[in-house]
């Protein structure tokens, strides 16, 4: 009845009676399907009637109680576009207690709690970033969760933060401290990363600078590392030490005798070694500031990325107008110690991984940038450590600000007409004999289709198939339309032969996941005549589908049958480009089992082109940020997701480079998905499309 109603009329009332009646549907209903189909027909009405339903918003809200996530993901979608200037502060404070109750020790029990905190965070993020007013109060509470053991919500919080503070400068100081209050929380090296990023880039005062040193003398420990951590083994082994002492006065010495193994030969242990290795694994697992621990535990990206800020912390300290010289000094001095801690240490006993190489030369880097009074001066090593940076975060949130202004303006709709434009009475127009076909005359053959008839029997025409051949009896060929979940089969047989075919009926068999919904009647065919018969297909997944079949009929008292070509479906039909963060995809990438790697094999020399080519041919959208993908570089690496109509996932990677010389391109694109079939029909896709010549950019 709701949607009878909007079809009779588009008043506002009525629009909004409906979208009532709506969500009252999928709040009452305890089909998770139900509530999945309803909102869909919500969402349509939204995007046709946008701020008539604002203000049912909290309403709307009221779906975050179902447990199922698909429902919540889509409840919060279409609230989130539902949200403006007036009713923002009521979504945030809602949202914001649904979050807290995340945290209660009964719903971390419930499966899905990590999940749709997660959600959550996204949802507050973009409520705060499109509406500055709440953003102060909800940075703060948000940031509780940096020390979250869910490591996806923590990251999340993080780049929110980032992201607010390069935005709204007049919220970087309260910010920052606050930032640096939840160092001693943070369990994450990704949390870590991002925390340690903000304040290098954002504490520009000397006191902000101080806090900063201190509470990082705080969450690494007593320096240098290596020397601190070798005199607790020192410890613990002079203690072990007094107690075999103790030990040996308190019992008598008994004989040893060698112990013989099963297979006859003399068993050896080094009592030493065995306890010194305890020992040491012990001195590891001793309790121990969050960064060190990090750093010990082999994490020295981190650790670059700690010299990076400290480096950026004291190049900034020095150019500040009435600092102490020598407490300069002093902060150079603390923090090159740090630095060089962190190489000594990661070439020890005492990590559990060495460092790498990478790590150690830009740790290296960042040593001798403070060490050389030549290097602290050159103006181009201070604009890449204190400049290009920040530059570079700043070009990348104003190019996603960009990308969301282009969706927005796709999004709305175009004014059809004008309140003040001229009203045109087709009748009372003068007839110029001279004058071709007026501006009017073509809006309106546009408007009646009248224009557009030729484009759409060229579409129509190239999905026709052929089913016989042009010599047998019968001749049959079927246009293949697409339309939803379902493929509508439009067959003409024509009857080639003099004779009249009775009982003439088409059989479909189908192979995968399609199943044929009502199998063809039987008709009779005079000679030389046609005949159209219709057949619906059912299609249940993105899985390689085959129909076949054949033609049976009776020519006076025998029976001849035609056997049909197949009819193929196009995975591409049923795929469509999506978007997804950068944790959402790396987490379906380590989840989905089924990987397909595709080798290039291409004549295109672009690699762009070819980026640009593999994305048309399969219908997925690029996730990789342009600014990663702009410049002149000689080798590419892009990240592709699209989703089928079925919500099935596909992820891609690229991974070309133009080889020296030849110009040629070469490398591979890995296909993952959770079901074989997609992931394999894909792979076929681009190796059809890496035959075929992308037209030139």
């Amino acid at each position: 009845a709701a949607t009878t109603l909007t079809s009779l009329t588009q008043n506002p009332a009525a629009v909004k009676a409906t979208a009532q009646c709506f969500i009252d549907l999928v709040a009452r209903e305890s089909d998770n399907n139900v509530k999945l189909i309803v909102l869909d027909r919500l969402e349509v009405l939204h995007s046709k009637h946008q701020h008539v339903l604002d203000p049912l918003v909290m309403d709307l809200l009221r779906v975050l109680q179902s447990p199922d996530m698909d429902v919540r993901r889509k409840c919060l979608g279409i609230a989130l576009g539902m949200v403006t200037s007036r009713n923002v502060e009521e979504v945030v404070g809602l949202l914001k207690k649904a979050l807290a109750r995340t945290t209660e020790a009964e719903a971390e029990k419930i499966p899905g709690t990590t999940e749709y905190r997660q959600l959550l965070i996204q949802s507050i993020h973009v409520c705060a970033i499109k509406f500055s007013e709440v953003a102060a109060s909800v940075v703060h509470a948000l940031m509780e969760f940096l020390g979250d053991t869910n490591n996806p919500a923590a990251v999340d919080v993080v780049a929110f933060v980032r992201e607010v503070v390069e935005k709204f400068p007049n919220l970087r100081g309260t910010i920052t401290s606050r930032l640096l209050e939840t160092f001693a929380e943070i369990k994450s090296g990704k949390v870590f990363r991002g925390g340690l990023w903000i304040v290098g880039e954002y504490c520009a005062d000397a006191s902000e600078i101080e806090a900063v040193f201190e509470k990082i003398r705080e969450v690494i420990g007593e320096i240098p590392i290596l020397a601190v951590e070798q005199r607790l083994l020192d410890a613990a082994t002079a203690a072990a030490g007094e107690d075999e002492a103790d030990k040996e006065k308190k019992e008598p010495s008994k004989a040893s005798a060698p112990r013989v193994l099963a297979d006859g030969t003399y068993a050896t242990e080094t009592a030493y070694s065995t306890a010194g290795a305890s020992r040491l694994e012990a001195v590891k697992s001793a309790n121990k500031p969050p960064l060190r621990a990090l750093i010990l535990g082999g994490d020295f990206y981190t650790g670059s990325v700690l010299a990076s800020t400290l480096t950026k912390l004291v190049l900034r300290y020095g150019d500040l107008d009435g600092v102490d010289v020598k407490k300069a000094n002093s902060l150079r001095a603390e923090a090159m110690l740090i630095m060089t801690s962190l190489i000594r240490v990661g070439q020890s006993q005492f990590v559990t991984v060495p460092i790498d190489e990478d790590s150690q030369e830009r740790i290296m880097n960042c040593v001798q940038t403070l060490a050389s009074a030549e290097l602290s001066k050159n103006t181009r090593v201070r604009e890449m450590f204190l400049k290009d940076t920040k530059a570079a975060y700043a070009k990348m949130v104003a190019h996603e600000e960009k990308k969301a202004a282009e969706k927005k303006a796709r999004d709305t709709k175009k004014t059809a007409i004008q309140a003040d434009d001229l009203i045109t009475f087709r009748q009372f127009t003068k007839k110029a004999t001279n004058e071709g076909l007026d501006d009017y005359e073509l809006e309106v053959s546009r408007a009646t289709g009248a224009a557009e008839v030729g484009g759409s029997i060229i579409s129509s025409l190239s999905r026709v198939v052929q089913l016989t051949g042009f010599s047998d009896p019968v001749y049959a060929e079927a246009y293949v339309k697409i339309q939803g979940f379902d493929i509508l089969l439009d067959v003409l047989v024509v009857n080639q032969t003099t004779d009249t075919l009775q009982n003439l009926v088409i059989e479909f068999a189908t192979l995968g996941d399609v199943k044929l919904v009502e199998r063809p009647t039987t008709h009779t065919l005079g000679p030389h005549s046609f005949h159209s018969v219709k057949a619906t297909i059912k299609v249940s997944s993105t899985e390689t589908g085959v129909i076949f079949g054949n033609i049976i009929w009776e020519a006076g008292t025998s029976e001849t049958c035609v056997v049909l070509n197949d009819i193929h479906i196009d995975i591409m039909d049923y795929i469509k480009p999506a978007y997804c963060n950068e944790a959402q995809f790396r987490s379906m990438w380590t989840e989905f089992e089924w990987e397909n790697r595709v080798n290039v094999n291409t004549t295109i020399t672009d690699l762009r082109t070819y980026l640009n080519h593999i994305m048309k041919s399969t219908n997925m959208s690029c996730l990789t940020p342009e600014a990663a993908l702009s410049g002149d570089c000689d080798f590419l690496s892009a990240n592709m997701y699209a989703r089928s109509l079925f919500g099935e996932d596909a992820l891609a990677n690229l991974s070309i480079e133009k080889i020296e010389g030849t110009g040629n391109i070469q490398g591979h694109v890995r296909i993952r998905s959770k079901t074989q079939g997609i992931a394999l029909s894909l792979g076929d896709k681009i190796t059809l499309a890496q035959k075929e010549v992308a037209p030139l950019a």
